[in-house]
């Protein structure tokens, strides 16, 4: 069926009319899908890829050349045709199949992502537009975009969505040691420091902020302890925090790896 033959059955009240417009949004759904395998879906994928990256590089420098405005105009227009497109077949990629889910799909977290990395193109056209003046930090909403099209990152997500539970878990855990860790330093560190003259810990967020670069063994240097007492409270947090931030390093290992055992059987 040609082009024209289309247009021909659109113009009428063609009775199949309905069912060609569900086999072309079928069609379209199975080329912005990132994994379909076809290789319409391959060079949509590559091409959004490009329009991300391409729409992220202008961030990487002060200074915006003409080249520039090209590749924000390249990557919002490609951003705007994903948009519709994905608007439009919402329904197929939904768990609702009515036309509830062409109502929903504007407000799920990766349509705003989407509609907020398109706004700056708006600043193209008009500069002075004051409410896209932010444009700068909006594009950098394009970066989780990537997720989509970049299966590593997907897979991890869909870990994280499959073990919240218990990363939820562990970050309670996390959480409820610095903060007793910090209650604990706050009150045991009362040495004056002798560079500037005061205590080590002003306030209660010093240390927890100490405490939380103590659990993670980053290290800053702008806060150690400098009493007998608070280096032992500081080597115990050292030792427990590496235990505890190990926890889910391995689930998430783990469960990565079952993800990708179960989309191999499944494919």
């Amino acid at each position: 069926m040609d082009f024209f033959s289309l247009i021909r059955i659109f113009a009428t009240n063609n009775p199949y009319k309905k069912l060609i417009m569900m086999k072309l949004r079928e069609k379209i759904n199975k080329i912005i899908t990132p994994g379909s395998g076809n290789n319409y879906n391959k060079v949509y994928d590559l091409m959004m890829l490009i329009a991300i990256i391409v729409g992220i590089l202008p961030l990487m420098f002060r200074t915006q050349i003409r080249l520039f405005w090209y590749f924000d105009l390249f990557s919002g227009v490609c951003f705007i045709m994903d948009y519709i497109l994905r608007w439009v077949t919402a329904d197929l990629h939904s768990k609702r199949k009515n036309w509830t889910a062409f109502v929903i799909y504007p407000f799920t977290l990766m349509a705003m992502i989407d509609l907020l990395s398109i706004l700056p193109v708006f600043n193209l056209l008009a500069p002075t537009f004051k409410v896209v003046r932010v444009s700068r930090l909006l594009k950098i909403l394009r970066i989780f975009k990537i997720v989509r099209y970049f299966e590593p990152l997907e897979i991890i997500l869909a870990v994280a969505r499959k073990q919240s539970t218990i990363l939820m878990t562990v970050l309670s855990l996390a959480l409820f040691y610095i903060f007793i860790t910090a209650l604990i330093m706050f009150n045991a560190e009362e040495d004056i420091n002798p560079e500037t003259g005061k205590y080590l810990f002003e306030n209660f967020f010093d240390a927890f902020y100490w405490a939380a670069c103590t659990l993670t063994t980053v290290g800053y240097g702008d806060l150690y302890p400098i009493s007998s007492v608070g280096r032992v409270i500081s080597i115990i947090s050292s030792m427990i925090g590496i235990a505890i931030i190990a926890l889910p390093s391995g689930i998430i290992t783990a469960g990565y790896m079952d993800e990708l055992k179960s989309r191999k059987e499944e494919e």
